[in-house]
């Protein structure tokens, strides 16, 4: 098929038409989270982008084998190669057995997930389940001369790597830049270089996560498994592999790396990153200590939240920014999306009302005729979903002169409307409604009686009575409810 689509390769810096190696087949590897804490912001923008990037490939009738890992072995602390795997040291701390740290949060980021409409990969392969593989990648590597035993530990040689392709390509970073940066560490130990990194980890006598291998008891390193699980499920070459900014260096270095070393070839066609969250200009991020975790944010519980905010209020915050923007925390921000959100839905909401006429006026028309190709091309230019929202809200003016019976449209063009705002919000950008928490029955019980007090002031109306009637009128008014009087009838909504 003919791709319109075009997507910012991070690897060429530049936007490239997206040609499927084998398509209609697609495969997508995306780092996914490592295990040992509750999700948080920063957890959601790579989760949301790389979800609208599976649901469009789908929709354009693609084939999409979407991969996502979960990291529970070989994450350590302080970098990639030196201290203690993050998941083994909660287990330490708490005294539990490490895959139930790894079960615990691997269930509450998918609950996480699941609140902000993500839908599950394909495949969620864990490292802990594919240790062979990852022994196997090691060995080619080992075999072809790109890394060296030490200790027991398993290193990749950068410079002797260096010598035959270029160690640095996505990161844009020199071998010399990285062995400068590198010397800031404390000592070379069991390295040659101390710019090389582990690909297994002899594991010291009170590490409790190891496995038997050729080399020694141990564990793979950081960078190990999503090479491996790439090869393994997309084959030795695929279309995307995606993440956050900052995976960037070293980790997306590191698999290019192995990957090149151990097959001859890089694996991936197309890099894709997402940019970072910040709060006051700073990455959100545990090691920041200035992150809130996705619980937080819809409970209210956390100094910097003035109020709660629902799952789909950050999908909307997320998208309203280009994936490779940065994006600043700050609750006038999320508040401006919440009512941006309830805009969009309350739009939607309202094209039930709308009857059909005969014809459309001329500016109706136009608008309407025009908003499905204005949304693909915004889709089709990178993912730029600021741009969909744009068209989105511009079609909801529409809607509100239709409530309003100041524009008349024809059944035609209300279905065309429809079905056109309600695909590229629900299907292709992943909103929906969210039903069925107390909030909700509030309103349900709000709307209610409101209508009661409606039905109380068409009765003064029956009755002549003005002065009931417009006394009902001004008092909604004066409590925030706009009420229109229309030749269909009587028409209310909340302005919050």
């Amino acid at each position: 098929m003919e791709s319109k689509l075009v997507i910012y390769n991070t690897l060429t810096r530049q936007k490239e038409r997206f040609e499927p190696l084998h398509a209609p087949n697609v495969g997508m590897y995306v780092c996914g989270p490592t295990v040992y804490g509750d999700p948080h912001l920063g957890h959601a923008r790579p989760a949301i982008t790389f979800d609208l990037v599976f649901r469009y490939l789908k929709h354009l009738g693609y084939k999409v084998r979407y991969v996502r890992n979960i990291t529970d072995v070989g994450h350590l602390e302080h970098d990639a190669d030196e201290g203690e795997d993050k998941i083994a040291k909660k287990a330490r701390l708490e005294q539990l057995e490490p895959m139930e740290i790894a079960q615990y949060y691997t269930n509450r980021y998918h609950q996480a997930m699941d609140a902000l409409n993500v839908l599950p990969p394909s495949i969620e392969p864990h490292a802990t389940g594919h240790i062979i593989e990852q022994q196997q990648l090691v060995q080619q590597i080992l075999d072809n001369g790109f890394a060296y035993e030490s200790n027991g530990s398993i290193y990749f040689d950068i410079e002797a790597y260096n010598k035959k392709y270029q160690y640095g390509i996505l990161s844009g970073r020199s071998l010399e830049n990285i062995k400068d940066e590198s010397r800031e560490l404390a000592g070379v130990g069991e390295k040659h270089n101390q710019a090389d990194f582990a690909l297994w980890k002899k594991a010291a006598p009170e590490h409790i996560m190891r496995w038997p291998s050729p080399w020694s008891d141990g564990f793979p390193g950081w960078h190990c498994e999503c090479t491996a699980m790439g090869r393994k499920y997309l084959g030795e070459t695929f279309d995307i592999h995606g993440g956050g900014m900052d995976l960037v260096f070293p980790h997306h270095e590191c698999e290019i790396a192995q990957a090149t070393a151990s097959m001859g070839h890089p694996a991936v066609k197309y890099w894709m990153h997402n940019n970072m969250l910040t709060i006051n200009g700073q990455k959100m991020g545990k090691s920041y200590n200035n992150f809130i975790t996705l619980e937080q944010f819809f409970t209210g519980n956390h100094p910097l939240l003035e109020k709660p905010y629902t799952a789909m209020t950050i999908r909307f915050f997320v998208l309203s920014a280009h994936y490779r923007g940065t994006v600043d925390f700050s609750n006038e921000a999320l508040q401006a999306a919440e009512k941006g959100l309830q805009k969009l839905l309350q739009g939607i909401n309202d094209l039930d009302r709308i009857q059909a006429s005969d014809k459309c006026d001329a500016e109706t028309e136009k608008i309407v005729k025009g908003l499905r190709e204005k949304c693909y091309d915004a889709m089709n230019d990178d993912f730029a979903t600021p741009q969909v929202i744009s068209h989105l809200f511009e079609a909801c003016t529409v809607v509100n002169k239709l409530v309003d019976h100041k524009a008349t449209i024809c059944a035609d063009c209300l279905k065309e409307l429809s079905e056109t705002m309600r695909l590229f919000a629900f299907d292709i950008l992943g909103l929906r409604e969210e039903k069925g928490n107390s909030s909700d029955a509030r309103e349900e019980a709000f709307g209610k009686v409101v209508d009661m007090v409606l039905d109380l002031r068409a009765k003064a109306k029956a009755d002549k009575d003005w002065a009931t009637s417009d006394k009902i009128r001004d008092e909604l008014a004066a409590a925030g409810f706009e009420v229109k009087d229309t030749k269909d009838g009587v028409t209310w909504r909340l302005n919050k």
